[in-house]
């Protein structure tokens, strides 16, 4: 979960949003890149690469599932 404390995405309830860490080649933690989604299923998408310092949107394209 994410909790938008630092409210640079729009203003959702509680467990609206979800934090995803992008790995980062070379560090022995976490680091700094997230994906954040809004929604279930997510509807919207946010990539920061600076924890939390800025957020930039993105589309991610659906999938067509095969039978």
């Amino acid at each position: 979960m994410f909790a938008n404390r630092e409210g640079r995405l729009p203003s959702r309830p509680r467990g609206h949003y979800r934090e995803y860490t992008v790995p980062t080649p070379g560090l022995p933690h976490r680091g700094e890149r997230r994906i954040v989604t809004g929604g279930d299923p997510p509807a919207k998408w946010y990539y920061t690469a600076d924890h939390y310092g800025s957020f930039r949107s993105f589309e991610v394209q659906a999938r067509e599932v095969r039978r």
